[in-house]
């Protein structure tokens, strides 16, 4: 059995015009695979540390193939060009524990 996967994308959107149209197309070639959107979040409340971000997204995969079908996919490459001209993007992918 394969291990879910999660997607952390901590974003500082630095252009709105840019980043609408990464969002525009997002959520229909996200629908083509097997990831859910766990957050989506502006405000996180900060406990530790600092937060230079303006958005917090976490999704879950059912796997790390199912991750990279989404990730590396030519439509989703397509507009991740828009995601990363109209923001600052960190993001990792974790594991899950089991």
């Amino acid at each position: 059995m394969s291990k879910k996967v999660y997607f952390v994308a901590n974003i500082k959107i630095n252009n709105a015009e840019e980043y609408d149209k990464y969002i525009a197309e997002a959520g229909e070639v996200f629908s083509k695979y097997k990831g859910t959107y766990l957050v989506v979040e502006n405000s996180p409340v900060l406990l530790e540390g600092s937060w230079n971000y303006t958005r917090n997204v976490i999704i879950q995969f059912e796997s790390k193939d199912d991750f990279d079908a989404w990730y590396y996919s030519d439509e989703y490459q397509k507009i991740l060009k828009h995601r990363l001209k109209g923001a600052e993007c960190d993001t990792i992918l974790v594991d899950s524990l089991g």
